[in-house]
């Protein structure tokens, strides 16, 4: 019998300072197109489109790595058939116990043991790397979540996930903990413009000492340190139940990298922010993200209302603003997808509010090695 081969996929560097493109060009390495097609096919599966998924030009960015994550893609094969993919990404400046792993089993392999000898090669980059906490994600579809018989509840005590499901099953057989379970929810868009008005004009009662700013793309020069605070606060002031994670430091050089990986990558994005009068502080914000390859999905990104000037309807402004210019820019989009802990009530309630409606759960585990 031939012995499954798990080797490193090497990532071209990029040819040169302009923007890549893959369609009608050279195609990447074979591995990471071969790994790329083999996402795409799960996510075909499992959800019937590709909103969820990176474009080949997101994940060629993605697994370059940058200066604050390095990481490591690998390719399982029996002879030239692609059984399946794992990866381990590294934080480098924070969280440096931590390692993500991620593990994919191609349709037609499944069940005869290679997920867990993926697991395995995984776990033990990652040890080798002196890493003691292992960060893993998995997402499951509303409907079998909601109508699961048996339910694996999440230790945060909010939200749980099917039992019996194989995924849910692999991870805490494995050894992984569900500390978290976050809902995913969709907004078929165009929503109409009197619901935005409604909800902007109840929000601006509450928020008359703040004012609203936005950008595409970059943000302007003079909001950029603010920018970068208020990034540093979403490692941290969202929920993240026991999840072993460390403040992340963001400064102007962070938020310029973290910019020029999305164009690089194809993807436009917008963010709104508010802006307290008096001080002329960012207080909140939020970003959505749209990608040409999958023109029908806008993507929600972070948001977020410092601790201190929250009860000001200050996260319902920012958003009502963004998606009003996403609806402007993006014609094309059909829908908008945003993930929230089942345990942040109020963002979800605004989420509520603008229209969202439950699409999928998912499940964020952890593993404490030694």
């Amino acid at each position: 019998m031939t012995a499954l081969a798990i080797t490193a996929v090497v990532i071209p560097p990029p040819s040169d300072g302009r923007r890549e493109t893959l369609a009608g060009g050279t195609r990447p390495h074979t591995d990471f197109h071969d790994i790329q097609a083999l996402r795409e096919a799960h996510e075909l599966e499992k959800w019937g489109n590709l909103d969820r998924c990176p474009t080949a030009l997101e994940s060629l960015e993605y697994w370059r790595g940058n200066d604050y994550e390095e990481r490591l893609l690998f390719v399982a094969r029996l002879d030239r058939e692609i059984v399946g993919t794992c990866s381990v990404t590294l934080p480098l400046r924070e969280n440096t116990v931590t390692a993500g792993i991620d593990v994919l089993v191609a349709a037609a392999y499944r069940r005869r043991g290679w997920g867990r000898r993926l697991l395995e090669h995984a776990e033990g980059v990652a040890a080798e790397r002196g890493r003691t906490s292992l960060d893993a994600y998995c997402e499951l579809p509303a409907e079998p979540v909601e109508r699961a018989g048996r339910i694996l509840p999440a230790k945060s005590g909010a939200g749980g996930l099917p039992a019996e499901e194989a995924s849910v099953a692999f991870a805490s057989g494995a050894g992984y903990e569900l500390e978290q379970v976050e809902r995913s929810s969709r907004l078929y868009l165009p929503v109409p413009s009197e619901h935005l008005a409604a909800l902007e004009t109840e929000a601006a009662a509450f928020a008359r000492s703040y004012t609203t700013v936005g950008w595409a793309d970059t943000c302007p020069e003079q909001l950029v340190a603010e920018y970068a605070v208020l990034k540093r606060h979403m490692s941290t002031d969202v929920p993240v139940a026991g999840m072993n994670w460390e403040a992340e430091v963001w400064d102007t050089a962070r938020v310029r990298q973290e910019e020029q990986v999305l164009i690089r990558s194809g993807v436009e994005s917008l963010v709104a922010a508010a802006m307290h009068k008096a001080t002329g502080e960012l207080v909140a914000y939020t970003v959505l993200t749209w990608r040409p390859g999958v023109p029908a999905a806008v993507t929600q990104q972070d948001t977020l209302v410092s601790a201190a000037h929250r009860g000001h309807r200050l996260g319902m402004l920012v958003k009502v603003a963004n998606l009003r210019s996403a609806q402007q820019r993006w014609p094309a989009a059909r829908s908008l997808l945003t993930w929230n802990a089942s345990e942040n009530q109020h963002m979800l309630a605004i989420n509520i509010s603008l229209g969202f409606r439950p699409a999928g759960y998912e499940g964020e585990w952890q593993k404490r090695l030694g």
